[in-house]
């Protein structure tokens, strides 16, 4: 492998590695659907069984990103050069709700 790939395979998995956090102006329901814009299958666990809209996010945990080696072939003139590239074939994160509508009203 070319040592510029791994340089780049090293940034991505660090980057990757870290699990969005979910923004304080946010709804369950914007955060839910900002991280399937970003490319992630969300798994969501709750507290409560207050409507999804009534909801506060606890945590965004748990980023997995599942990839794959592909091998890719540069070779000019019939002579073989393999270079391998990361793809990543899934990404999933799990999202916190409490849906405790008492402790958020106040009784």
């Amino acid at each position: 492998m070319r040592p510029y790939l791994t340089t780049v395979s090293l940034a991505a998995a660090v980057l990757l590695g870290c699990a969005p956090p979910a923004h304080a102006d946010e709804s369950a329901l914007d955060t839910i659907g900002r991280l399937e814009s970003e490319g992630y299958t969300v798994n969501v666990d709750r507290v409560g069984s207050a409507p999804i809209d009534q909801c506060v996010v606890t945590s965004v945990r748990n980023p997995q990103t599942i990839t794959r080696l592909i091998r890719v072939d540069n070779g000019h003139n019939g002579k073989h050069d393999y270079d391998y590239v990361e793809v990543v074939v899934s990404r999933s994160i799990s999202v916190s709700l409490d849906c405790t509508a008492n402790l958020r009203h106040g009784s």
